[in-house]
């Protein structure tokens, strides 16, 4: 009996846990190292998109809205190439000889590509600025107060981009004598195009230009340059108020008589005009990169101020019972 009741014992187990992290462990880890890889890049995003200019911007915008577009440049002749087996699928691994390094044939195709791209990007740009020029002619022609303002405006293809100058003419200025009040054709006229260039994506930059003709007051006093910056804004009033955002304007500059229309007769009427450019992406970013550069590469400027007008002999104050030379 002693034998079965010793065979009958319990056997007890005593199993040891040993120390760790807590219920846990050391996932916490793991989760907090993700999250600083996560808000490294974040930060490193941040401070490349604040370091890009608004061309490259752009430029990246293009390519994420046409994906398309870019598969197919991107892919060669097709979806793969002629040295892989299935079109679209991976290389051909029966191939042993004659082929070039795969960095090279990536880095080849990715230069290839831009360039295409780029090309595709500038003639895109032009089709879409003469559609623009080709609308502007039909807007105004289709308007009878405005038809008879044909002979004023004048639309050109240039490497900037499409230029609308609105020209004076002796019996139909543009402005008021001396002054930079808009008259109220010239107001119709600009509003219709502010409207027309609303739906245009692209950046512009208003010109104010003058004839030759000095105040009487001199350089010192109010001069043909102030008065040339003065109509350029006042035109950019308009533009906005025709419904133009004020954000697309990207430049405003009064250029006096500095570069005149006629050359041959620098107090000519068509001298006196505003020119309207609707710039190409190319421009604008060599605006951008101008005013970005750092100031150590920008050259020493001169002591000079803003470049002399031609010389001319000093005009005569008209008598009281004469009119005033339309400026």
């Amino acid at each position: 009996m002693a034998g079965d009741a010793k065979k009958l014992q319990p056997i007890i187990i005593k199993r040891i846990k040993k120390g760790g992290h807590g219920a846990h462990g050391g996932a916490w880890k793991i989760a907090y190292a993700d999250f600083v890889t996560a808000m490294m890049a974040f930060f490193l995003l941040m401070w490349l998109l604040g370091s890009t200019t608004e061309g490259d911007r752009k430029g990246i915008a293009d390519y994420f809205s046409a994906p398309l577009k870019l598969a197919l440049l991107a892919s060669g002749s097709g979806a793969g190439d002629s040295s892989h087996v299935v079109k679209g699928g991976g290389q051909d691994m029966t191939r042993s000889t004659g082929q070039l390094k795969r960095g090279d044939i990536e880095t080849r195709k990715a230069t290839i590509n831009l360039h295409q791209l780029k090309e595709e990007q500038i003639r895109a740009e032009v089709a879409r600025l003469q559609e623009l020029k080709r609308k502007v002619e039909a807007k105004l022609a289709s308007n009878a107060k405005l038809a008879g303002m044909a002979s004023q405006i004048l639309l050109e293809m240039t490497s900037d981009g499409l230029r609308i100058q609105i020209v004076d003419a002796d019996l139909r200025p543009m402005f008021t004598s001396g002054s930079a009040v808009v008259q109220p054709y010239m107001r119709e006229l600009l509003q219709e195009i502010g409207a027309i260039l609303a739906d245009v994506p692209n950046r512009l930059t208003l010109e104010g230009h003058t004839d030759a003709l000095p105040f009487s007051g001199g350089d010192r006093g109010y001069s043909n340059w102030e008065l040339s910056a003065d109509r350029a804004n006042a035109s950019r009033r308009e533009l906005v108020a025709g419904g133009l955002p004020d954000d697309q304007v990207l430049r405003v500059q009064g250029l006096a008589a500095a570069n005149p229309f006629d050359r041959r007769d620098p107090a000519a009427p068509t001298n006196r005009r505003i020119s309207i450019i609707v710039m190409t992406r190319e421009a604008e970013e060599a605006v951008f990169r101008v005013s970005s550069a750092p100031l150590a590469s920008v050259p020493e400027a001169t002591p000079a101020a803003a470049p002399a007008e031609p010389p001319m002999e000093p005009a005569a104050t008209p008598p009281s019972s004469q009119a005033p030379a339309v400026r």
